[in-house]
């Protein structure tokens, strides 16, 4: 696809949810694969601000990795980060710094041109955003969360003292992060508290799993999983985490719920999966730049379908269905 069919898709990010102004200074990272939607979106940043550097890396090992100290100290040197790289540099440390130095970073992973420009990205953001937002203000309220599914999950999880983010793709302060277009509300339970069975039926887009043949089942105890079951994708998944010799890419990091109303299946596409309206999905491995404390070598995100959320014993989303 040709950059003047993007450009509508990249000024809705750079204009609306970015916000970027005259003046700033504004970094887009982008990896061999990402090239077409990186210059859309420095195409449209150019038109607000001179002030603009892209900078193409190679593409990390694994959704979390640290990116290159070139690509981490252009981090903390920008206004306005947008990450169109092939795998998620999000939950890395370099952006962890970033958004404490006041860096605004949307992270748009595995992004393709068109998605730039339908599915999600055709959400009108700023009216989701209030859900959002109520969302993200009853996770961080509660107490306790309690998860379940048709398909057998069943797990509790402790919030007290965490934070609820909302993640609404609207970077209108300093040190915000969201990542498009999934929208989504989200928090980070308690290290070595959560208890019970996952059961993801959906998708698994990390590791390029995609859409699930059989579901992945994961058995939690204080915190971490300590059994993967399933099929073929279940073997891989313990063989990745295997390899990695790190014990806390079993640690269950983030409890989040996708509420993007144009996004209504799991397909197995990274960006869309995580937003998809009313599905929940359980982050794992790192969760430092969600509220938690944990650092591991990757973070990894599954999915399911008509789950039932509870906090403090009230009913946030019924079958996929929001009650707020």
């Amino acid at each position: 696809m040709e950059i003047s069919g993007l450009i509508g898709g990249a000024r809705k990010v750079v204009r609306i949810l970015a916000r970027v102004k005259p003046g700033e200074k504004v970094l887009i990272v982008a990896d061999a694969d990402t090239t077409v939607v990186a210059m859309a979106l420095a195409t449209a940043a150019l038109e607000i601000t001179p002030e603009v550097v892209t900078t193409t890396m190679v593409p990390v090992a694994v959704d979390g990795d640290e990116p290159p100290a070139i690509v981490a100290a252009a981090l903390l040197a920008a206004d306005v980060a947008l990450l169109p790289v092939s795998f998620s540099i999000s939950h890395s440390n370099a952006t962890r710094n970033a958004l404490k130095k006041g860096t605004r970073v949307l992270s748009l992973p595995a992004t393709t041109p068109d998605q730039l420009v339908r599915g999600g990205a055709e959400a009108d953001f700023e009216a989701a955003s209030p859900a959002v937002r109520k969302m993200a203000e009853l996770l961080g309220m509660a107490s306790t969360a309690h998860l379940t599914t048709p398909k057998g999950t069943d797990c509790r999880f402790q919030l007290s003292g965490r934070p609820g983010n909302a993640h609404d793709c609207i970077l209108d302060r300093p040190g915000k992060f969201s990542a498009f277009p999934n929208i989504e509300a989200n928090t980070s339970p308690v290290d070595g508290t959560t208890e019970g069975v996952i059961v993801f039926d959906g998708s698994i887009p990390n590791l390029r799993i995609g859409p699930l043949r059989t579901p992945v089942v994961c058995t939690v105890q204080k915190g971490n999983i300590v059994k993967v079951e399933g099929g073929p994708e279940a073997d891989m998944i313990r063989k990745v985490w295997a390899e990695m010799g790190d014990a806390s890419v079993y640690n269950i990091a983030q409890l989040a719920i996708g509420m993007n109303p144009s996004i209504y299946m799991l397909t197995g596409v990274w960006a869309q999966d995580h937003g998809a309206f009313g599905t929940v999905h359980i982050g794992i491995g790192t969760s430092t730049n969600l509220g938690g404390t944990t650092k591991a070598a990757c973070h990894f995100d599954g999915m399911m379908y008509n789950p039932t959320l509870k906090l403090d014993g009230r009913v946030v989303l019924e079958g996929g269905e929001l009650r707020i």
